[in-house]
This record gives C-alpha cells, structure tokens and sequence, in this order.
C-alpha cells in the first residue's frame, strides 16, 4: 500500500488497497482510519473531487464501516 500526499484541509494522505476495497485516510490532526467496502470508482471520484473534505462528508462519513487504526503524529 502506498500513501499519496493530498491537497486537502481535511486530509494530509490517503491509500487504497483495491484487492480489498479498503480506503485509508489521514487526517490532518493524525488519525488514521479505514473504511471498508470502499469501491475504486468512488476512489478516483474522490481523488478528482473539488473538495476532499465535502465528498468525504458527503460520501464516506456515515455511509460505509470503518475503525480507527492509529493516531500519528504530526510535525
């Protein structure tokens, strides 16, 4: 799985593992969280989206299981 630095307010990187349909994301404030059941369309759309943050209000927070894995920190 690789990481992809993103311009987002919201977000500082995300992954995703297709194999799995697994979306990570990082948060700006250090958490890390994986969404599962993610499909690739929504990935591409999410990666062209205007707006990181209002697609993943919108399309990913409450819409699919997710856990928190970690908190890193940020420098």
């Amino acid at each position: 799985m690789t990481w992809m630095a993103v311009e987002s307010k919201m977000f500082s990187a995300v992954a995703y593992e297709a194999p799995g349909k697994m979306l990570y994301l990082r948060f700006r404030r250090g958490d890390v969280y994986r969404y599962f059941d993610f499909p690739a369309s929504a990935y591409e759309t999410f990666l062209a989206a205007e707006s990181k943050g209002r697609f993943f209000l919108s399309e990913i927070r409450d819409c699919f299981r997710y856990e928190r894995l970690a908190r890193l920190q940020t420098v």
